[in-house]
């Protein structure tokens, strides 16, 4: 009986002393998981400008095929790829960067093709949409940057104490970081 006591005693002065912890805790918990859906929204804001560079590429360098439809499936693929915001493990942002990185492969491809047809360099669609992807890609690494902060604070939280035990209790699981893929430490080589 007095373990029982104890244990109630111990529970009763961590709420108390954190402050109700479970409270910042599931604050701190979808602030993470809402900063998710902004890491989405900007790669989806990138998905969604592919068409219309494809089609602008597309009229310039025609005989490209190839390449076009690579970017367009690859496009699809990183499309179809969705992760629940209350499940973010490694596993799932491993498929969901694997996806992305297959983009940015293609898209990589389109600039080198884009390279070689100077009227579709100069043409203002086509630098303008190369000015927003551009943009897209920083937004894309500022949300990635936020959600890795928001994680650190949220995995911060759960492992002070006294909130490592309303954590455990409550089941408060630690969320995983987005990390970069190790080929992405190499520059890419663009050849002319």
């Amino acid at each position: 009986m007095k373990k029982i006591v104890k244990y109630f005693a111990v529970i009763f002065a961590a709420i108390t002393l954190s402050s109700c912890g479970y409270n910042g805790m599931v604050t701190a918990q979808e602030a993470a998981t809402g900063q998710w859906a902004n890491v989405e929204s900007s790669y989806q804001r990138r998905a969604d400008l592919i068409p219309n560079l494809v089609a602008t590429v597309k009229g310039y360098a025609s005989h490209e095929q190839e390449t076009l439809t690579g970017v367009i499936e690859a496009r699809a693929k990183a499309t179809s790829v969705n992760i629940d915001a209350s499940k973010l493990d490694a596993n799932s942002i491993a498929k969901f960067q694997q996806a992305q990185q297959g983009l940015t492969g293609a898209l990589n491809k389109l600039m080198v093709v884009a390279e070689r047809y100077p009227d579709l360099k100069a043409s203002q669609q086509f630098t303008g949409l190369q000015s927003q992807l551009e943009g897209t890609e920083n937004r894309i690494n500022v949300e990635r940057n936020r959600f890795n902060n928001l994680v650190k604070d949220y995995n911060t939280m759960i492992r002070q104490f006294p909130n490592n035990l309303i954590a455990r209790s409550f089941s408060f699981e630690k969320l995983d970081y987005f990390k970069a893929e190790p080929e992405s430490s190499k520059a890419p080589k663009v050849k002319f």
